[in-house]
């Protein structure tokens, strides 16, 4: 497969702004996320069973961690894929957009 059509794969824009990931990207992402789902039901739990307060903050910084490593992930897949393409195309916005992106990320 060529670059070129390995980028269309991973991140094509129609009717506006879309992504198209991988299988493999999009199944990582879900079951990275699907954990994070059940980690927060649990914090909730823990609340709700008057769980000692430093043990339910441990179990958050846990999740917070854990949602980074999507934002890091997706954004890396996004740089190779969609940034590349686009700047590619001469759109060089996508700079712009994407530093606004990234301070987002960082707060």
């Amino acid at each position: 497969m060529s670059t070129e059509n390995h980028l269309h794969d991973d991140c094509a824009v129609q009717d506006g702004r879309k992504s198209h990931h991988s299988d493999k990207t999009k199944s990582n992402l879900i079951s990275r996320l699907n954990r994070i789902e059940g980690q927060i039901r649990g914090v909730k739990g823990l609340i709700e069973k008057d769980t000692y307060c430093d043990d339910v903050l441990n179990q958050i910084s846990s999740i917070q961690s854990a949602l980074n490593g999507v934002g890091k992930l997706l954004l890396e897949h996004h740089m190779k894929s969609c940034v590349v393409e686009r700047i590619q195309e001469g759109d060089e916005e996508v700079i712009s957009e994407l530093l606004v992106t990234m301070h987002k990320l960082m707060k």
